[in-house]
């Protein structure tokens, strides 16, 4: 059995339709009240929308609902799935911890209260039944204040035996106003020992080369193949690894046609840049991470030997992956004594 790694899945947009539709009978019903049955609601939840701004409004629905009391409910329900149907063997969460606390409290009271949202999200997901190595990622925000955002830097470093690295989200074309911030907080977690990656290069606005050179992996960057090609050799001197997430692209109206990321990916290999082939939402979706793999096969964008360097990709740049090898490598060398046995016995 292959077993796989996640980098890029967002925890609010990691719950399916199916489980958030239950979720809101039982509970806040008044959410779903304008949907007539569950179809017309999962045809809303992962239809496609025209930009990235009308895609990243879906996350307000989640959030509003994943506080400290039902966050461990929805991350048994995500390991569940992705240990099931997923072969996850490993999986790197992120969220904005400031995201999950009362919108009542005041800005300082709600900092405050994220360090328990990001202790029961580590405690919730060490599941015996479902062993996936787990990791968190916060999120900086790009609509959030600059004290709230060194918060969470501050909390990652405070937090590491749950936290593994911190992010930039929220849209990339808020950025540029506070570019300097961006760069400042970067150079900030660096300087602390915390591992960076960054939604840049996702869509045409997100165009930051300023921000680049702070980064560990790139979170999407697919616009640096496609638009900006002479900047992968240096992408490849930096050892930074691409978090491509197909179906995004086609839900956000960032692609017209999954075939373009063809050039994405022709391009990487042959400069030398790892990519690392994630979900991003798997729930807004409705895919799992082995859909995301044979779809790129079906459509002739990677073979199969390229597919093998990607997985391989997600476990080298995977930030908290104990192992110096991909499971695949560890089962074997299980399995080579049992073999050797085997054949001994085949012989006498």
């Amino acid at each position: 059995m292959a077993l796989y790694a996640e980098l890029h899945r967002h925890l609010g947009g990691s719950v399916v339709p199916r489980v958030l539709w239950r979720y809101f009978e039982r509970h806040s019903s008044e959410l779903i009240s304008r949907f007539a049955d569950y179809p017309e609601f999962e045809e809303f939840y992962t239809r496609p929308r025209n930009t990235l701004d009308e895609y990243l409004e879906l996350h307000t629905l989640v959030e509003s609902v994943q506080t400290v009391e039902t966050l461990p409910y929805f991350i048994y329900r995500l390991l569940r799935g992705a240990y099931i149907f997923e072969n996850l063997a490993y999986l790197e969460l992120r969220y904005t911890p400031y995201l999950r606390t009362p919108e009542h409290l005041s800005q300082s009271q709600r900092i405050d209260k994220m360090a328990e949202v990001v202790d029961v999200v580590g405690r919730a997901s060490k599941i015996s039944e479902y062993p996936i190595v787990t990791s968190q990622i916060l999120c900086m925000h790009s609509r959030l204040p600059y004290e709230v955002n060194k918060a969470i830097v501050d909390l990652a470093a405070q937090s590491r035996q749950y936290v593994c690295a911190v992010d930039i989200a929220g849209g990339d074309s808020y950025y540029r106003d506070h570019l300097k911030e961006w760069i400042e907080l970067y150079e900030y977690a660096l300087s602390l020992g915390i591992n960076t990656t960054g939604h840049l290069y996702e869509t045409t606005a997100g165009f930051y080369p300023e921000l680049l050179p702070y980064l560990m992996r790139i979170g999407h960057g697919i616009q640096i193949p496609l638009l900006y090609p002479e900047l992968l050799p240096d992408v490849a001197k930096r050892n930074q690894c691409l978090e491509i997430c197909p179906t995004t692209y086609l839900k956000t109206g960032t692609l017209q046609d999954i075939r373009q990321l063809k050039l994405v990916f022709d391009r990487c290999f042959n400069a030398g840049v790892d990519i690392a082939i994630c979900t991003d939402n798997a729930g807004l979706h409705n895919v799992r991470l082995p859909f995301e793999y044979e779809n790129l096969l079906t459509y002739d964008i990677i073979n199969f030997e390229q597919l093998q360097a990607c997985q391989d990709a997600a476990f080298r740049h995977a930030f908290a992956w104990p192992y110096s090898q991909r499971p695949a490598s560890l089962l074997n060398g299980l399995l080579k004594p049992q073999s050797a046995q085997i054949l001994a016995m085949k012989t006498n």
